[in-house]
């Protein structure tokens, strides 16, 4: 059998990870599969990442949320390492929005130990890139500037609230009083907008609830935009309350564009939220891009592939 490595964020959401751990050794047990590394902070996921791969790993599994997951991945690139290494996703986080998009059972420990002791399950993902001052960051699901980066820092300060609930309402508290930004796209010589928010998706959903880009797909090598210009007052309501079910796309504030690179350019350097985890960047131009079929992922093979 293909050698696993499985590596499990306890700290996900609000402590998950750390209650689904019993479970989750028992099911991967009954596969033979008992190598199980634990992150102790935010960062780690590079370190376990990158000694798997010398241990020899051919699949790493990884128990967390979309946080845990696009470090891992990222460091997967980083090493060069993705067509060497098939990863698989456990939902144990708060939104666990990537996972949405595969068809996967991985809210369930049984069922994932199962399919990732199957080598022959496995499909080809895109990942998107932050290219910034000489700089990649990656992402699997989603990149976000503006309103979802100011809301997503407040979701950093706590509370009791569980799964989408966190973001939604971080989001209403935000929703009336944040300002908006300006950027330019195609350079500085490009269209200036002025926008509330702006997602630029691998995959269709994001915060947990919300169906941010309902089209998008992660095998396309796209990227999908979303523009929501800069809606003021009552009015961000219906539209906030619309995107929950993927209807904003007809709103007349907002913009969609499908395409493999984004050129753009702030009035300063931004924060960034990827999968999750807020980002400031250290310029203000910046590139997104999809890289298409970078990882390989346990999953069932779509039905249009097989």
């Amino acid at each position: 059998m293909p050698s696993t490595v499985v590596i499990v964020n306890p700290a996900s959401g609000r402590g998950r990870g750390a209650r689904v751990l019993p479970a989750l050794r028992a099911a991967f047990a009954a596969h033979g599969i008992s190598d199980i590394r634990l992150t102790g902070r935010s960062g780690d996921e590079a370190r376990l990442v990158r000694s798997a791969l010398d241990d020899g790993a051919t699949t790493i599994a990884i128990a967390g949320g979309d946080g845990t997951w696009g470090r891992c991945a990222g460091a997967v690139l980083d090493n060069r390492a993705g067509d060497a290494v098939r990863l698989a996703f456990i939902s144990a986080g708060t939104g666990n929005d990537f996972a949405k998009n595969l068809g996967a059972p991985t809210r369930d420990v049984n069922a994932m130990a199962s399919l990732i002791a199957d080598p022959s399950l496995e499909r080809r993902v895109d990942a998107g890139a932050i290219e910034c001052g000489g700089a990649t960051h990656w992402f699997l699901n989603v990149a976000g500037f503006g309103f979802d980066a100011v809301v997503l820092e407040d979701t950093r300060r706590g509370g009791r609230l569980g799964e989408s609930a966190v973001y939604i309402g971080a989001a209403l508290r935000r929703l009336f009083t944040y300002p908006g930004f300006a950027y330019t796209e195609g350079g500085p010589d490009g269209e200036s907008r002025v926008a509330m928010m702006l997602v630029f998706s691998n995959g269709s959903n994001f915060g947990g609830a919300f169906r941010i880009a309902p089209n998008a797909r992660v095998d396309d090598g796209l990227l999908d935009q979303i523009h929501i210009g800069n809606v003021r007052g009552i009015a961000r309501l219906p539209l906030f309350v619309s995107a929950l079910r993927g209807a904003h796309l007809s709103h007349p504030k907002v913009r969609a564009a499908r395409r493999a690179r984004f050129v753009l350019t702030f009035s300063g350097a931004p924060a960034c939220d990827l999968d999750g985890e807020l980002l400031q960047l250290a310029h203000r131009d910046v590139v997104v891009r999809s890289v298409p079929g970078a990882l390989r992922v346990a999953a069932p093979v779509p039905p249009s592939a097989a």
